[in-house]
């Protein structure tokens, strides 16, 4: 796993910093002062990209629909085929919400 070469204090400090926000309101003003726009926009487009992959979508259509690139898509692809199952880990937990908010 690559993150193991990313472990330490300091990352251990953000991950826990983003663990501890309880409301949405929270996560948008801490990422706002975190990240630039731009940052926020890839992660939050990337994490799209994941979710029409997993749909089935195609790649034309996915760039169409979220302005990302070609390389992106394909890395975000490489990621839910190879990498370490947290685009399905956080899809399916987001799907569930999603569902219970429904019903």
């Amino acid at each position: 796993m690559q993150i193991d070469k990313l472990r330490g204090r300091e990352l251990d400090q953000l991950f826990e910093s983003i663990l501890s926000l309880e409301t949405l309101e929270e996560c948008y003003l801490f990422f706002d002062d975190l990240c630039t726009i731009n940052e926020i926009q890839s992660m939050a487009q990337r994490l799209e990209v994941a979710r029409l992959l997993k749909k089935g979508s195609k790649y034309h259509e996915i760039e169409k629909e979220t302005g990302a690139s070609t390389a992106t898509i394909s890395r975000v692809k490489r990621c839910l085929n190879y990498g370490n199952d947290a685009y399905q880990m956080v899809l399916e937990r987001l799907e569930k919400k999603k569902q219970k908010e429904d019903e």
